[in-house]
């Protein structure tokens, strides 16, 4: 008789296909498919976790940028007088504040160019 090692064969199959459920169409029910499926949704989120925080970066500036031009402001010049002035408020906490409170970011902005 002829060792085919089926109880560890499944247990990897069974491991993949559910990683894989969810998927559409063969790649959440068939091993081959689905081993691909999962190891391109793999790449995919590893390098989006690092993605991620360069876009919201981008978006926060983006946010800054248009608070300040409102203001007649440029975005280069305000933050390079924020790390003179030594004023530590990070993007992310700014363009928040400069969506929600339009107020307290103008006088953020006032006392930089004081």
């Amino acid at each position: 008789m002829r060792a085919t090692n089926s109880v560890a064969r499944k247990a990897r199959h069974k491991k993949v296909l559910k990683l894989a459920k969810g998927y559409k169409w063969g790649r959440s029910k068939l091993y081959r498919l689905a081993k691909n499926a999962i190891t391109k949704a793999g790449q995919n989120s590893y390098r989006d976790r690092r993605r991620k925080k360069r876009d919201f970066r981008q978006l926060w500036i983006t946010r800054i940028s248009a608070g300040l031009e409102a203001m007649g402001k440029r975005y280069s010049e305000f933050m390079h007088l924020m790390t003179v002035k030594k004023m530590i408020v990070n993007r992310k906490m700014l363009a928040d504040i400069g969506a929600r409170n339009a107020d307290i970011f103008a006088k953020i902005v006032e006392k930089v160019y004081a």
